[in-house]
């Protein structure tokens, strides 16, 4: 017998109360609707990434380079060394994330010094940002010397690295930028991981 009562749903079709068949549609239609107002930040918030960084994981950030991720992170965009080989140096990016945090790693082609191409990307990102002072020299493990400098604002605190990836010729080498992001009043506790994270990049063989 079949019933036919208006809004009834077969017990078959249900799901907490719900249509089962109506589900999938009404899901696309939420995504395509955060899309349009939030964009991909709110599509990345419902949609839980699942790849976390484990001890021993290595970055490859291109020609050989490489840097040391802290664990627990999720690898949203980029590479492991363990994954696959012949990045360019110029293009590739790495996007890491934590609650609250987000580390964004980038080459680019840049004929100058560390400190001329930050000044450049500060130009040109964003140049009302509450900026430090004067940029902070920074020494890696491996001996690459970059420039380092700070913002904040109402959004957030970050923090802004430069380096050109060579010991030996660095204003001809490929340039390295690193941004570390977090939101009001995080900093300090991701601090160590951001400076851990800048000390270990190294540069390929023979740069």
């Amino acid at each position: 017998m079949t019933t036919d009562i208006p809004g009834w749903v077969p017990v078959e079709h249900r799901w907490l109360g719900l249509d089962r068949r109506r589900l999938r549609p009404a899901i696309f239609v939420l995504v395509v609707a955060l899309l349009l107002i939030y964009g991909w930040p709110a599509l990345n918030a419902i949609v839980p990434w699942d790849n976390p960084i484990k001890a021993g994981d290595v970055l490859d950030l291109g020609d050989g380079a490489t840097a040391v991720p802290p664990v627990g992170w999720q690898l949203e965009d980029g590479s492991l060394v363990s994954d696959r080989a012949g990045v360019s140096p110029t293009n590739d990016t790495v996007k890491l994330a934590k609650a609250g945090a987000e580390i964004q790693i980038t080459g680019a082609a840049f004929d100058g010094t560390a400190a001329q191409f930050l000044e450049q990307v500060i130009r040109s990102e964003d140049p009302d940002a509450n900026i430090s002072g004067a940029p902070s020299t920074f020494t890696t493990t491996s001996g690459l010397v970059g420039v380092v400098r700070t913002a904040s604002g109402q959004s957030g605190d970050e923090l802004i690295a430069a380096f050109k990836m060579s010991t030996t010729e660095p204003d001809a080498a490929p340039a390295l930028l690193v941004e570390a992001s977090t939101v009001p009043g995080s900093f300090q506790q991701y601090s160590t991981e951001f400076q851990a994270l800048l000390r270990s990049i190294t540069p390929g063989a023979g740069a």
